[in-house]
């Protein structure tokens, strides 16, 4: 077997393609045309950086007031494409509640090394919170989200022994949404996906959620969707049952009738995601 009682690459495939049915053109232009439109709404601070490199930004979707909280967002698109300017109507939601959103790019896979992405997303954390007052917002309350293999950086986000290795206090996050994502690196090396991302036994072993302890005490909630691929549920429900066994206050739940892709809708005005992000911060 390559991968619990995955025997081909094919049955893999199959399991991690969340594009079934769908038409990634018209998926992308969608978002692209509903994030700009949320861009003409809201007072936005474009391709603010984080770190040296160009990959190295973020979209800043200012709420009304200048303390607000500050929520990073870490988009899709299995750590291979797709950028932040596609995922800016994930703000408007938050925005309403009286949030302010970083919607974080970061370099893809295979331009540089998986670890990369995972470093560049500890930046941005460690940005964004020592530099609160001059975006305005209150970097005491910080939040993330992440989707797919967002929803993995987010993971390790938690993972992250900052005080060690950032001198920033272990519990900077006050909360974190996972939705779809990726917790268990294994069945990749065997997939599709191989060739872009390269991942080594050792990038395994150090980029697993799975297989990490979880040093930050905030609270997790863990999402997907009923329409997604056992997989995908599997994965969340093994990583819930991780956390747990960590203490950490974590819940888990199936989106009843979402995919892959319209899950993300939960981020709009009124929607789910919105609120339970607001929720981390009492807002």
């Amino acid at each position: 077997m390559l991968y619990r009682d995955f025997a081909t690459q094919e049955a893999i495939d199959r399991e991690y393609d969340p594009m079934r049915g769908r038409d990634p053109a018209a998926l992308v232009a969608d978002w692209q045309a509903r994030s700009q439109a949320v861009r003409e709404r809201c007072r936005v601070s474009l391709d603010v950086a984080y770190g040296p490199t160009l990959a190295e930004r973020m979209d800043v979707y200012h709420a009304e007031r200048d303390d607000a909280p500050l929520h990073l967002f870490f988009h899709g698109g299995y750590w291979r494409s797709l950028g932040h300017r596609e995922f800016g109507f994930v703000a408007e939601g938050l925005v309403q509640s009286g949030i302010s959103v970083a919607v974080v790019n970061y370099a893809l896979c295979p331009t540089v090394a998986f670890g990369e992405l995972v470093r560049q997303a500890r930046a941005a954390v460690a940005w964004a919170y020592r530099n609160g007052s001059a975006l305005g917002v209150d970097s005491s309350r910080l939040s993330v989200s992440g989707h797919s293999a967002g929803g993995h950086l987010a993971a390790m986000l938690l993972a992250t022994d900052w005080q060690g290795n950032y001198g920033l206090p272990d519990d900077l996050i006050g909360g974190a949404l996972c939705i779809s994502g990726l917790y268990d690196l294994r069945p990749f090396p065997w997939s599709w996906l191989q060739p872009k991302l390269q991942l080594t036994g050792r990038d395994i072993n150090d980029y697993s959620p799975l297989f990490l302890p979880c040093r930050v005490p905030a609270p997790v909630h863990l999402v997907v969707g009923g329409e997604e691929s056992s997989e995908f549920a599997r994965q969340m429900q093994a990583h819930a049952g991780h956390l747990e066994a960590h203490g950490v206050a974590v819940g888990a739940e199936l989106s009843p009738g979402d995919d892959h892709f319209s899950i993300l809708d939960h981020y709009a005005p009124g929607g789910g995601f919105a609120q339970r992000i607001a929720n981390f911060h009492e807002v």
